[in-house]
């Protein structure tokens, strides 16, 4: 842009940045904000910029800075222990000798299955140094899934920790775990005896050296370093591939640009390791600045605040659940007495948002969007309210025909991108600078990229993912692809009506759904419903007569289930599978079940006898 062209779109962009920040005198407020972190934004950007993958890089090279730069300063907080920066490196050393005289070496797959404790940690620190690549397994997983997770990952070593070892030792024969020496049993309070077909870490550990391994030399930014896997909550998980340049990338842009933590901070971390939030976003931006990470076992709704305080921490990783999830919980009057300033995280819902940050003093919201597998990724900078962020990266946002499940492409076969306040899929250019690293199933991989998008020849990640564009390329999530259905001729996200449902008093939390009905078209909503209320308390008049007033009349849900509780995965993630397949049939449903039949403005019991006239069509939707 030519500077009189510049000068000319300034008014416009003010008056974008109002609409962002929600008005001018609080738009000046966070622009004061961002003002304040200039110095933090100068030394992460160059990291985020970065090209070269050949450089040599990596996680190791932070751990050790850290070391050198302040040997004694805590790195890793656990219950009652305090580790420092030198003994998280030594003990990274330690293991990288180990699985190094076992053969372990650049490239190869390292296979990690530990529940979140710093053994763990160090565990994976070790691989990453020799270039290896720690394959993070989901503790959750049982039987045939982490047969299937451990078998992809083509690891031939593995660590295990001694609380999941009956999980591992069921299915070991089936992924090539026979070689005691190649297995390494974590002990974890010595309930258990050592398995005399494993090898005791502690014993190995005790003896390695703790100098620095040689191969951390060879290691570059393009090497792969973590296999994430996907949620499973669609089919069997896959293995996403992960970088050290991505988790450098993600030094600068959390650790640096957006927190601007310092040695000083402490970052709260109840998420599971093995998901990209923890290892990835809260790692690297503890790592990066020599802050601390404060690390618990499982997430509690009823501890969070208590270690909050205890560590005394000013930042914390999320997922959007954890926040309603303390949200949800009876207010206090110290709620606002944490040390916490700012946050980091994505999946935090606008119906909370505000709210959230009113009840708990938090200032800084710096919600993100990111997938495993891709290639964009979005960072809200400016603390703005109720988006990801801004991107950096190529992307656009196309329409997308939820009925065909695809993309729409115009007459000349490109796609067609949505005007600012529209919702549309993105989708993130791949180029050599932003490459897509995909699965380590190739035919996985082939299938999330679309071609000849815009013009012959061009290649652009397929998220899955509607967002809003809301201008200044910002944008706003709005569903999963899977999880919009189309009704009475209409897009239905789940997570919009899903927001509207838990701003009932008597809801506390809600996963929305579509189900078809005989003789009509598409699918029509229901939701399964957690109450805050006994059942008999529940004001069903009163739920209609919200979502009537909320939603347009396609979006209201037809059918309603009240759960005891929500099932989700380990990080949150709201399993639909089983509901969708039981929908509202009372012969497969044991909880109540309700109906708003058509021309009805209210719900009312879902009896086997109503379920028979929908069946027989004698109500017509």
């Amino acid at each position: 842009m030519r500077p009189l062209e510049l000068v000319r779109a300034l008014p416009a962009v003010a008056r974008d940045l109002e609409g962002l920040l929600g008005g001018r005198a609080e738009a000046l407020q966070r622009l004061r904000g961002v003002a304040r972190k200039l110095p933090a934004i100068a030394r992460g950007l160059p990291l985020t910029a970065k090209k070269d993958k050949d450089e040599v890089l990596s996680i190791g090279t932070y751990l050790e800075q850290n070391a050198r730069a302040r040997p004694d300063a805590a790195a890793l907080l656990y219950e009652d222990r305090r580790y420092t920066h030198r003994q998280l490196d030594e003990e990274a050393n330690r293991w990288a000798d180990v699985l190094a005289a076992r053969g372990v070496a650049k490239g190869d797959a390292v296979a990690v299955l530990v529940e979140n404790r710093p053994e763990m940690l160090f565990a994976v620190a070790g691989i990453v140094k020799l270039g290896a690549i720690a394959a993070v397994i989901n503790t959750r997983q049982r039987g045939k899934v982490l047969e299937h997770s451990l078998r992809v990952s083509t690891a031939r070593t593995f660590v295990v920790g001694e609380e999941l070892w009956r999980e591992f030792a069921a299915v070991r024969a089936a992924v090539g775990g026979d070689d005691r020496d190649r297995v390494l049993w974590l002990v974890d309070g010595g309930r258990e005896t050592v398995p005399p077909d494993a090898t005791d870490a502690a014993l190995v550990l005790a003896r390695a050296r703790t100098a620095s391994p040689p191969q951390l030399a060879t290691v570059r930014l393009g090497d792969p370093c973590f296999y994430i896997y996907t949620s499973g909550t669609t089919g069997m998980p896959k293995a996403s591939i992960m970088s050290h340049f991505r988790w450098v990338k993600a030094a600068g842009g959390f650790g640096m640009a957006a927190l601007a933590l310092t040695p000083d901070d402490v970052l709260y971390l109840a998420l599971p390791l093995y998901h990209n939030n923890a290892l990835t976003v809260a790692w690297s931006a503890a790592a990066s600045t020599g802050a601390a990470l404060a690390l618990r076992r499982k997430f509690s709704v009823t501890a969070f605040w208590d270690d909050v305080r205890r560590y005394r921490a000013t930042s914390f990783a999320y997922i959007g659940e954890l926040c309603r999830y303390l949200l949800n919980q009876p207010p206090r009057p110290d709620d606002r007495d944490n040390p916490v300033r700012k946050i980091v995280g994505n999946g935090l819902r606008p119906d909370i948002w505000k709210e959230f940050k009113a009840r708990f003093g938090i200032a800084e919201v710096y919600e993100f969007y990111a997938a495993s597998e891709g290639n964009i990724a979005f960072i809200n900078l400016l603390n703005a309210d109720c988006t990801v962020g801004l991107c950096p990266a190529p992307y656009a946002l196309v329409r997308y025909d939820v009925d065909r499940d695809e993309p729409v492409r115009d007459a000349d076969g490109r796609l067609i991108r949505v005007g600012r306040g529209e919702v549309g899929l993105l989708i993130g250019e791949v180029s050599p600078r932003y490459v897509f690293d995909g699965y380590t199933d190739k035919a996985a991989s082939e299938k999330k990229l679309l071609r000849d998008v815009f013009a012959p020849g061009d290649c652009w990640f397929n998220s899955g993912d509607l967002l809003r564009d809301l201008g200044l390329r910002h944008a706003q999530f709005v569903d999963r692809v899977g999880d919009t259905f189309r009704w009475r001729g209409e897009n239905v996200s789940t997570n919009e009506v899903a927001e509207v449902l838990n701003t009932f008093p008597q809801v506390a939390e809600t996963t929305v759904y579509g189900v078809e009905v005989p003789g009509a078209e598409g699918r029509c909503g229901m939701a399964s419903v957690v109450l805050r209320v006994p059942l008999a308390e529940l004001d069903l008049a009163g739920l209609a007569r919200h979502v009537r007033d909320q939603l347009p009349p396609y979006a209201v849900p037809v059918f309603l289930r009240v759960q005891p509780e929500l099932e989700v995965t380990g990080t949150f993630k709201q399993v639909k599978g089983d509901l969708k397949k039981q929908g509202y049939d009372p012969a497969q449903v044991a909880e109540p079940l309700y109906v708003m039949p058509p021309r009805h403005t209210g719900y009312v019991p879902l009896t086997p006898e109503l379920h028979r006239q929908l069946l027989a069509r004698e109500l017509e939707f």
